[in-house]
């Protein structure tokens, strides 16, 4: 276990080795990954047609039973060279090459950086269980917990029915070899941010030894088209399920596997420029924070006070000061949040995904004779989303009267030409030239072509003027 942390608060490890019998005996050892060796030995003890608070519940004392012998040191601290055995008599059952149940892997994936505690208490706890049908103990009946999951008990309510009402879950343990926890909301077309320029560098190094998961050009920070199929292709050839969301599965899967595929987490050593692993954006906004992230968060929140009464009408600066803290208050309040009025990133992912739920829910012609709202996420080069015609055939309009603005071809795809569209756009009207649409660039552009379509059109009583002839 190089590199391990400090035994003064329990960690995940990246590997264990494992005793191929009783501690004294004359067998080999395995070492393999932690979230590897649960699976097994989970699907060594376990059947995967249990009620899923069943699974939870065995998989957590799995878990935690491994993690207090590695944080005890159990075996070290006798003069073995192991961590655990697959000695069923005193430990857990592992079988080496065995296969591993859909199922129970996938609640792995989730959960394995998770583990029972005694309230009050820092150690993982010693969690005892046996079958409960051939053998019988004073912890855990496997069997046991299917009939209480049956009566509707939760893995929480079973766990202390087998070890006491003062138990508890910690979730998101340190994982050793892991640069970043998992993000604390999930990643998905369209979130932005630090974690997003992470998941991208290690993906693209990944993509060396597993050339079919495509490369993600250039690495921005921001979660569109080439992102998501890399992820999907990730998911796809490491057993995870395909849906394009990177929680906490597929975080620690993307971690796992570039440290087995280059064993060191250091950026720098893997050629990326300086400027692709910059903090892009902040994790968390507060009072007296400026910029492009407070700009688009009052984006977000005036649109979704235009809906929601209880959330106050701001002022687009980007200057979080107490109007803006008071609009994020309510809106964490309108969602069960903690009203902190500081935005982490659980509020984040509650207020995009209201601004989006607000955009998807309005019909159709809602947005005839108009211009549509900001899609939510920033359009780049190679962006294929319906909002690029869109923004196609509002600078096609804006190019008619600023003849310094190329037109775009409509074509849906957000291409070279597009982004020259919108860097001559940007250059025109006083933005940053970045060649990215994000939510100042977007309302701009429809504010300049709805003042140039509005100004085309006559009212009702207005006379559309007549044609002056020389009648000389």
């Amino acid at each position: 276990m190089n590199g391990a942390p400090s035994l003064n608060l329990p960690f995940v490890p990246e590997t264990i080795t494992v005793h191929l019998g009783p501690p004294s005996a004359d067998a080999g050892n395995v070492t393999v990954d932690f979230a590897s060796y649960i699976k097994n030995a989970a699907s060594s003890e376990i059947y995967p047609t249990w009620p899923d608070a069943a699974l939870y519940a065995n998989i957590y004392a799995i878990t935690s039973f491994a993690l207090n012998r590695i944080y005890t040191r159990y075996y070290p601290s006798r003069g073995y060279d192991f961590d655990i055995t697959n000695d069923t008599s005193i430990d857990q059952s592992f079988v080496p090459g065995r296969d591993i149940f859909g199922n129970i892997g996938d609640i792995v994936d989730e959960i394995f950086n998770s583990y029972v505690r005694r309230q009050g208490t820092v150690e993982p706890y010693f969690t005892q269980y046996c079958n409960g049908t051939t053998v019988t103990c004073a912890g855990l009946s496997q069997w046991g917990t299917v009939t209480l999951a049956n009566e509707g008990k939760s893995s929480i309510e079973i766990l202390r029915f087998y070890y006491g009402d003062d138990i508890e879950i910690v979730s998101d343990a340190p994982v050793v070899g892991v640069s970043n926890p998992a993000p604390g909301a999930i990643l998905r077309f369209g979130s932005t941010g630090n974690e997003v320029v992470e998941l991208q560098v290690k993906l693209n190094r990944i993509s060396k030894n597993y050339p079919a998961i495509p490369k993600i050009s250039p690495v921005d920070g921001i979660f569109a088209e080439e992102t998501d199929a890399a992820v999907r292709k990730f998911q796809s050839i490491f057993d995870l399920t395909v849906d394009g969301l990177v929680g906490n599965a597929t975080w620690y899967a993307v971690q796992r596997v570039y440290a087995a595929v280059k064993r060191l987490n250091d950026l720098a050593s893997e050629g990326v420029s300086p400027e692709e692993v910059t903090n892009l954006f902040s994790l968390e906004l507060g009072l007296g924070d400026r910029g492009r992230g407070v700009y688009e968060l009052q984006f977000f929140l005036n649109f979704i006070a235009n809906y929601n009464e209880s959330v106050p009408y701001l002022e687009i600066d980007g200057i979080f000061g107490p109007k803006t803290e008071a609009a994020v208050r309510a809106v964490q309040e309108l969602y069960g949040l903690s009203p902190t009025g500081r935005v982490n990133l659980e509020t984040w992912d509650y207020i995009y995904r209201a601004y989006r739920g607000i955009i998807d829910s309005l019909p159709p012609d809602y947005f005839e004779g108009t211009t549509r709202p900001y899609p939510g996420f920033p359009l780049r080069l190679g962006t294929r989303v319906p909002d690029v015609l869109y923004l196609q055939e509002y600078l096609d309009r804006i190019a008619g009267v600023y003849p310094e603005i190329p037109a775009p071809e409509q074509t849906g795809v957000f291409d070279a030409a597009t982004q020259a569209s919108v860097l001559a756009y940007q250059r025109r009207f006083g933005l940053d030239e970045t060649g990215v649409v994000s939510s100042a660039t977007w309302n701009s552009i429809t504010s300049v072509y709805r003042d140039i379509f509005d100004g085309e059109q006559a009212s009702g009583t207005q006379s559309p003027g007549v044609v002056l002839e020389n009648n000389t």
